[in-house]
């Protein structure tokens, strides 16, 4: 593994390469500026939130011709009221959690060097890979998670190569959470793809190794899988979308554990005109072991894209006789291209069953739905709702958000 000072002398002469062999180009600035105000209530049987917050995400980008490119983005998270508990590990203030604590940081600082083949990103930055299972930016919270690193992506006809090495994650709990705010140790995520006529397959690992001073050290993995994806088009107006993923997962790095525990997902979406159907089945596999329990975990993913809105298993359930988590859902999206007066109006319903994979235990179920439009040109309007039924895991709880996105 390279060390970190290497990995800074590599930034910094790439920084260099900005101002002089393409101190010909032309350097183009780009300001940036994304905004949102969001209202967050959440409703449980012994305790309720009400949130109001707004975040402001600044930056600029210095861009050369030849490929070269420097960004640099703020971050701001200012709460309206304080009705809420910010994080679930913060001291109890008689409020329900939502991970949306006052903010200010330097949420990007990035040199990248980019060809129509290649692409190479230094400093703290934005990583999404594939859907966000696995490695996410946590897009829905206020704050985002970023990455200290090096990434490297590179094509070749249809075959594609994605490599980086982190040795921070920026977590979304902010400047008040102490040693929480960002977990230092090394950390790979490798990638390999290939388009295969209507298939797209590609073969991944995620290797999270936390340094010993941090708490989550003892929950290091390495993660080693594949996922396929294709979409065919069954006529003008119908088209089939498939994707089928299974990885395995170990103890690595200070995991004091000695196991071995699977991923399996699979989905199908059927699109007619402006109706998508879908349905699909998640697998975080558990098991029990001489020395505990153990489940598949994600810790550095886009949480809230997956197993329901109101967030109850953001961890993979480990407690008692019931390990692991199923995810059975199904949902419909709809369009309507004709409503003039709120252009991009979208709906979403989804329903979600939840069981144990060991233990056999009916966890609960969950309906999520959404509706959005657009407001001119860079405003968007969401309203959400989250609704868990509790049985045999957490208990009952609703989530409901209404927000507004500006974008520059």
């Amino acid at each position: 593994m390279p060390t970190k000072l290497t990995l800074t002398v590599l930034l910094l002469g790439t920084a260099a390469a900005i101002s002089t062999p393409a101190a010909a180009d032309t350097i183009t600035l780009k300001p940036s500026l994304d905004a949102r105000l969001r209202y967050e209530n959440v409703d449980t049987p012994k305790v309720d939130a009400d949130a109001v917050t707004i975040r402001v995400r600044p930056g600029i980008t210095a861009a050369t011709k030849s490929g070269f490119s420097v960004l640099v983005e703020g971050e701001g998270t200012l709460a309206i009221g304080d009705h809420y508990k910010g994080a679930p590990f913060l001291p109890n203030n008689g409020y329900a959690v939502v991970a949306d604590p006052e903010n200010i940081e330097l949420n990007r600082a990035q040199v990248q060097y980019k060809t129509k083949t290649f692409t190479l990103t230094g400093g703290r930055q934005r990583i999404n890979l594939d859907d966000q299972r696995f490695v996410g930016s946590v897009g829905w919270r206020q704050n985002e998670q970023t990455f200290d690193a090096v990434r490297g992506e590179a094509t070749l006809g249809p075959i594609s190569f994605d490599g980086t090495y982190s040795w921070s994650q920026r977590t979304i709990f902010g400047i008040d959470a102490a040693t929480r705010q960002a977990y230092s140790g090394e950390f790979l995520f490798l990638g390999a793809g290939a388009t295969l006529g209507p298939v797209k397959l590609k073969a991944f690992s995620y290797l999270l190794d936390f340094d010993a001073k941090e708490l989550v050290k003892g929950t290091s993995t390495q993660t080693y899988g594949v996922r396929a994806t294709s979409s065919f088009k069954l006529s003008p107006k119908s088209s089939l979308n498939l994707m089928a993923s299974y990885a395995t997962q170990s103890d690595y790095g200070l995991n004091p554990g000695d196991y071995s525990v699977d991923y399996i997902a699979a989905e199908a979406g059927l699109g007619y005109g402006n109706f998508t159907l879908t349905a699909g089945y998640e697998l975080l596999g558990g098991k029990i072991t001489p020395n505990g329990r153990v489940a598949f975990q994600t810790p550095m993913a886009t949480l809230h894209k997956f197993n329901g809105w109101a967030d109850l298993f953001l961890t993979t359930p480990t407690a008692g006789a019931n390990v692991g988590l199923q995810d059975i859902y199904g949902g419909l999206a709809v369009k309507f291209p004709k409503v003039k007066a709120l252009p991009g109006l979208n709906a979403t319903v989804v329903y979600h069953d939840f069981q144990s994979d060991v233990g056999s235990a009916k966890y609960g179920t969950e309906w999520d739905a959404s509706l959005g439009f657009k407001i001119g040109k860079k405003l968007s309007f969401l309203a959400k709702y989250a609704d868990y039924s509790a049985d045999k895991f957490s208990t009952d709880k609703s989530i409901f958000w209404l927000q507004l996105d500006y974008a520059l």
